[in-house]
């Protein structure tokens, strides 16, 4: 039996709007490199990873001159130009558009574009803690603050018990086939996880770092900095 390959997805579609830049955050400068780069770089560097897919939309107008200068990739990502208006239309259709690629029981590890402290080493904790799974699963950090959920005046209505929570990370590692299917059948889901979910299934839950966070809003790109240049 054929040994099953990891492939990356990264769904690079989105415009980042709660950003305010003048370019989709995924192309903004970071740390001596474009956010997007950061994320190919770590992929490529990872001997775990077959080969990385970055799914952008039609009209992007930035993926080539980004690879450009990023010519080491070349042979290592592919662009598919695939992008939906959502991330799960992205996902699917990347997943789609890399069909001949892979196979059924191949894995794939899908990663926010927007998620540039990734590191090799939580590729490689992910990929070991799921790859006898028969599920799949997906990096995560427990919860750790109180949580308050907030009524419409915005005063804190009622105090959610933590126990058992976690926030979602990415990568969300599940095998080819599998993916596909929840995506296709899932509708309204926020990630590759909560896919799975609709299918009666239980991900994994892997903990991740708190550097491995999502850049939302303007302030974060500070932290992200301060982490890719290997501060505290």
């Amino acid at each position: 039996m054929t040994p099953s390959r990891h492939f990356a997805l990264i769904p690079a579609a989105g415009v980042g709007a709660r950003m305010g830049a003048e370019c989709p955050k995924q192309y903004m400068p970071l740390a001596g490199k474009l956010m997007l780069v950061h994320v190919l770089d770590t992929f490529a560097s990872c001997p775990s990873i077959a080969h990385t897919y970055v799914v952008v939309s039609k009209e992007d107008g930035y993926i080539d001159e980004a690879l450009a200068g990023a010519k080491h990739l070349a042979d290592r990502v592919t662009v598919l130009h695939a992008g939906g208006p959502t991330r799960h239309q992205s996902v699917l259709n990347g997943l789609h558009a890399m069909r001949a690629d892979a196979t059924d029981n191949d894995w794939v590890l899908v990663h926010d574009a927007a998620r540039p402290g990734l590191t090799g080493e939580l590729i490689d904790r992910l990929i070991g803690a799921v790859k006898n799974d028969p599920v799949g699963g997906l990096l995560a950090l427990p919860v750790v603050d109180t949580l308050k959920r907030g009524n419409a005046e915005g005063r804190a209505d009622a105090t959610v018990p933590r126990d058992g929570l976690w926030a979602a990370q990415t990568p969300q590692m599940f095998r080819y086939a599998l993916l596909r299917t929840a995506l296709e059948k899932a509708t309204e889901v926020t990630d590759e996880a909560s896919a799975i979910e609709t299918l009666g299934l239980k991900p994994k839950l892997v903990e991740g770092s708190p550097r491995n966070f999502k850049i939302t809003l303007p302030h974060d790109v500070a932290l992200a900095e301060l982490h890719l240049k290997g501060n505290p």
